[in-house]
């Protein structure tokens, strides 16, 4: 991720491990779990700042999201250097209610990027805003569990939580 902005960050103990967020002033720039893919280059050099106020909406609607009180987040996202099929795939999937999930290919054809699976696949691994944008309801052909920058028990445990999974 390429930071444009200043980025504020704070940690977060949620039920699946420490994570790591990051706000700029205009919005959430990103939301990563401790040791997953993807960790955003120069992360240790941004300053620390758990009383940011939108750090601490944040912790709070992931608290209640874990707790099963949230069913959608509202926060202002502001993720630096996507390009805009990125972007269009990220909102694509903020479109995914919580206890749906959808394919790779259903959602390239819902982007109108049918030919584009494999690109759309590395878009939803590239989310730099975990649960948030909710790349884990995203599945293989067939309904198949695979792909989660955070680890396959993570985007388990995310989709059991979220009913979509038994």
């Amino acid at each position: 991720m390429t930071v444009s902005a200043t980025v504020f960050t704070a940690t977060h103990a949620s039920p699946l491990g420490p994570m790591l967020l990051a706000a700029s002033d205009q919005g959430l720039a990103g939301l990563w779990f401790e040791g997953q893919k993807h960790w955003p280059e120069g992360a240790t050099q941004w300053p620390a700042d758990p009383a940011h106020p939108l750090l601490r909406e944040a912790a709070r609607q992931l608290d209640a999201y874990f707790s099963g009180q949230l069913l959608a987040f509202d926060l202002p996202l502001h993720p630096q250097g996507a390009t805009p099929f990125q972007e269009s795939v990220w909102h694509a999937l903020r479109e995914i209610p919580r206890g749906a999930t959808e394919s790779y290919g259903a959602l390239a054809r819902r982007i109108g990027r049918d030919a584009a699976v494999r690109a759309v696949g590395a878009a939803v691994g590239r989310n730099p805003v975990s649960i948030v944008v909710p790349c884990h309801r995203v599945l293989g052909h067939g309904g198949a569990l695979t792909g989660y920058a955070g680890g396959l028990a993570r985007k388990s445990a995310l989709l059991r939580l979220e009913g979509a999974l038994i």
